[in-house]
């Protein structure tokens, strides 16, 4: 995959989607589909192994995860009320 600056805009912009779709639009599942959209679109090197990256950047990375999951739990409960 060719790393480009491009994969940091089109991550940033699955985050703030992400967010005005649960902050504003109250659609907590799709705003856990846009997050994890956004993972794909790596903003670190995506070349560099697991292993290799910094501790800063892997918890950046598990902690967006931990947002899509949290995301989807949150969605999926909210429609179990109704």
């Amino acid at each position: 995959m060719v790393k480009t600056p491009f994969n940091k805009y089109l991550y940033l912009g699955f985050i703030l989607l992400g967010f005005y779709q649960a902050l504003f639009a109250k659609e907590y599942v799709q705003a856990a589909a846009s997050l994890g959209i956004g993972l794909a679109f790596d903003p670190f090197e995506s070349e560099q192994n697991w292993q290799e990256r910094p501790r800063w950047q892997k918890a950046v990375l598990l902690v967006h995860l931990g947002l899509v999951a949290a995301m989807l739990g949150f969605g999926i409960g909210f429609h179990d009320r109704n």
